[in-house]
């Protein structure tokens, strides 16, 4: 256990925005436990991300119930610095987690049955020794089951009080708003919806998604905004040991190929004239339409979080840049 103070400061260089027409405000740049918080992490190692975040005026955490690995894992190892180091500034905190995906054998380990959210958030809880999710997602639409079922379960969810808001993720934009309309008949906050956003994958995303999001009064949340770390450049001369790719990961595969590198290797000089990182010029390129509200970042390090919350200093591009980066 560490002896945490706080940064008195924490909160001068940060951007808040709203989600949506809720009240509910999330730090711009968001801390994502999707990698790098699984069970072969050390605590000291995780509270260091935990903390160099928090300081920097990151006040939104994104997990969901299968991040790790193994599934779990994440959210057992973020609810142990929550009770160990940040129990006193729970109440600054904004949690977020979601069910939907995988994560129990059998029929009820998935999806979106009223069964298995309720089970899903339970289970979550418990892991995060928390009472109550700030955000409580579904993860992604269940084909199976119908759109009222699920819907009815966020519902239930809010009223017993172990979620705040709600989110959905992933949703396609028509049923986005079935969803978000169903929800406001039962008198739900429905605040926002996660969706992939990038450099290299944004056309359907600004063309249907954010405007879905926006008419429907949501805010909108971004995961991937590096694309898994490619746009970063790290592997314009080929896969570091010590990344990702190296390690297997599943994920970054879909944006590990020539066309990709290449046009990370184009973004890094456009960045260099900016004055930033690649890094910092992606997630700014995010960042520049307020509908946004936060865009989730991973981190292997505290100065990776450092680099990414500098991208905060400069949002605006102009229009040769915007054409360059297509």
């Amino acid at each position: 256990m560490h002896d945490y103070q706080a940064s008195e400061a924490r909160y001068e260089n940060m951007l808040y925005r709203k989600c949506g027409k809720s009240g509910l405000k999330l730090s711009a740049v968001g801390l994502g436990l999707w990698h790098g918080f699984g069970a072969e992490e050390t605590h000291d190692d995780c509270f260091l991300r935990v903390a160099a975040a928090f300081d920097l005026g990151i006040t939104h955490f994104d997990l969901a119930d299968n991040y790790g690995p193994p599934p779990g894992a994440a959210e057992t190892v973020f609810g142990t610095v929550l009770g160990r180091e940040f129990k006193a500034h729970r109440d600054e905190l904004v949690v977020a987690t979601k069910a939907g995906h995988a994560m129990w054998p059998g029929p009820y380990g998935d999806w979106g049955s009223r069964k298995h959210l309720r089970a899903g958030l339970d289970q979550s809880l418990t892991r995060l020794r928390l009472d109550y999710v700030d955000i409580f997602y579904h993860h992604r639409p269940d084909p199976d089951t119908p759109l009222e079922e699920t819907m009815c379960a966020l519902a239930d969810l809010v009223d017993q009080g172990k979620a705040l808001y709600i989110g959905l993720s992933k949703y396609p934009a028509k049923l986005l708003r079935q969803a978000v309309a169903l929800l406001a008949e039962m008198r739900v906050p429905c605040v926002v919806h996660q969706v992939r956003y990038n450099l290299l994958e944004h056309d359907e995303v600004e063309a249907e998604q954010i405007p879905a999001a926006d008419g429907a009064g949501l805010g909108t949340v971004v995961f991937s905004p590096l694309a898994q770390g490619v746009l970063t450049n790290k592997y314009a001369e080929g896969v570091p040991e010590d990344s990702r790719a190296a390690k297997g990961s599943p994920f970054i595969s879909r944006y590990l190929h020539d066309d990709a590198v290449t046009y990370a290797r184009r973004l890094q000089v456009l960045a260099q004239a900016r004055g930033q990182t690649p890094a910092q010029t992606a997630l700014a390129w995010v960042l520049r339409d307020p509908r946004v509200t936060s865009a989730v970042i991973g981190a292997s390090r505290p100065a990776q979080i450092r680099e990414n919350v500098e991208a905060l200093q400069n949002l605006a591009f102009d229009a040769a840049e915007l054409t360059a980066l297509g």
